[in-house]
């Protein structure tokens, strides 16, 4: 059974930092590459973040997150990461782990970063 189950959102204030966490089980993880999605209220989901499959390779980030936030994962833990800084208000979104090879895609639930004073 293929699961991809986000972690670690939550409601931080405007400038703290918050790290996502994403754990894969069921496919062969270091195959596929990894992006981050997210989804505010009213608005289409986005592409935030993504890095290739063994982590060396390409790795992109939107503009609106460019040098704010950093995407890792450990291929030995099955696991993708998004660390996230100086956080926005804009930054409030359901956030969502994706992983894909070639046709192959899998999405986690997502999980809620909220920003607010």
């Amino acid at each position: 059974q293929v699961q991809l189950v986000e972690s670690g959102g939550g409601l931080v204030q405007p400038g703290e930092a918050l790290t996502l966490s994403c754990a894969a089980s069921g496919f062969t993880f270091n195959t596929y590459a990894i992006q981050w999605h997210r989804q505010a209220p009213g608005k289409e989901r986005e592409l935030v973040a993504g890095i290739s499959s063994n982590g060396n390779g390409n790795i992109l980030y939107a503009d609106s997150v460019k040098g704010r936030f950093t995407i890792s994962r450990d291929n030995s833990k099955n696991t993708a990461f998004l660390q996230m800084s100086s956080l926005k208000p804009e930054d409030t979104a359901v956030y969502y782990c994706k992983a894909i090879m070639g046709r192959s895609a899998y999405w986690g639930q997502g999980t809620q970063v909220t920003v607010s004073a």
